[in-house]
């Protein structure tokens, strides 16, 4: 353990401060040092500035080293961590392992290992918003590892990598997604759509694809909400209904709210068949994947399930509803967000309000 004591020593002019440090293990003193001052004060605040050093490097000698590789497997079995992982973050972590990156030390990533890594993904064909998962998920789990295992990981080398990835144009953020479908592309969709739900090979459950295509819109919600909904949750005298751990990056779960079921929204919620406990009994992965097969049969290119979330708040928009109405519809904290990402206006449209 390391200790400090102070020698006063009287000199002609005055006093002088010694100030002793040493650290001993086992009785035996493996580090002595002194310095003296011309105030007590001064000599104090070296000896416990040095102290502090001391112990702080021992416990830093004390940390485990482990592989990157290894690190992430740690936070992927580790139940707490994982299970409050989204999709996406998942999929980066368990991709990454299996990268050349995994096999750095936890204590020893430079900078040029991110780059070589980046470059990797490139040539792979990887975009710079895509990349900038990896980088971002790696530092996340790299944060982790300290306070959670007490291992050694030199987290901080981010803050020196990430500027220069950026500026090699290794890594940026995505693209402004700006595509709404034409209402010719979602006529199609209905009656190609409307097909599908006519063919059920091998008693497969019946999706009422075109039904949940319009709630979608008209209410703005994500396909995963949708199929989440409740009766229960349902408030018919006021035609709103409340949507469970609605998606927000400061709060994975109990983002609760109530939501208007607006224009045509409430119909297509009292048509549905009143047998399982929620309004749309569906697995969300198998509405996307029927959506997709039919867009892709139909030639439509570059258009996502989620445009539809886009499609409905540009519509309120294009209504004359406030965007703070609109954020009671798509669930929004964040207005600019709601605003430049979630809305595209058809210019042509401002045509009918100056008549």
């Amino acid at each position: 353990m390391a200790s400090y004591t102070i020698e006063k020593r009287k000199l002609k002019s005055g006093f002088s401060y010694k100030c002793n440090v040493r650290h001993k293990e086992r009785g035996r003193i493996i580090h002595n040092e002194n310095k003296t001052f011309s105030k007590r004060a001064l000599a104090e605040t070296w000896g416990k500035n040095k102290v502090n050093s001391i112990e702080e490097s021992l416990v830093n000698d004390l940390k485990k080293v482990v592989t990157l590789g290894t690190l992430l497997n740690m936070y992927y079995e580790n139940h707490d961590l994982w299970n409050n992982t989204g999709r996406t973050k998942q999929f980066v972590i368990k991709m990454l392992m299996d990268c050349d990156v995994a096999n750095v030390m936890s204590n020893q990533l430079k900078t040029s290992d991110l780059i070589q890594h980046c470059q990797n993904r490139r040539s792979a064909g990887a975009g710079p918003a895509t990349i900038y998962h990896d980088i971002a998920y790696l530092r996340s789990v790299m944060k982790k590892a300290g306070p959670v295992w007490d291992i050694d990981a030199n987290v901080s080398i981010f803050e020196d990598a990430v500027p220069v990835l950026i500026e090699m144009g290794l890594v940026g953020k995505s693209q402004k997604r700006t595509r709404r479908p034409t209402n010719n592309e979602l006529e199609k969709l209905r009656k190609g759509l409307q097909e599908r739900m006519a063919y059920r090979p091998n008693g497969k459950v019946r999706i009422p694809f075109v039904d949940i295509l319009d709630f979608s819109i008209l209410t703005c919600m994500r396909i995963g909400e949708v199929c989440k909904l409740r009766w229960e949750d349902l408030n018919e005298k006021h035609k709103t209904i409340l949507v469970r751990d609605r998606k927000d990056p400061r709060k994975k779960t109990g983002n609760h709210m109530v939501v208007p079921l607006l224009a045509g929204s409430f119909d297509i919620v009292l048509r549905q068949p009143r047998n399982s406990e929620f309004i749309f009994p569906y697995n969300s992965k198998s509405v996307t994947a029927g959506f997709q097969r039919v867009r892709n049969s139909l030639g439509i290119e570059d258009l996502r399930y989620h445009d539809m979330r886009r499609e409905g708040a540009s519509r309120l928009f294009e209504k004359g509803y406030s965007i703070e109405d609109v954020a009671q519809v798509t669930g929004h904290r964040n207005l600019n967000i709601l605003w430049q990402v979630y809305t595209q206006l058809f210019p042509h449209k401002l045509h009918a309000k100056d008549k």
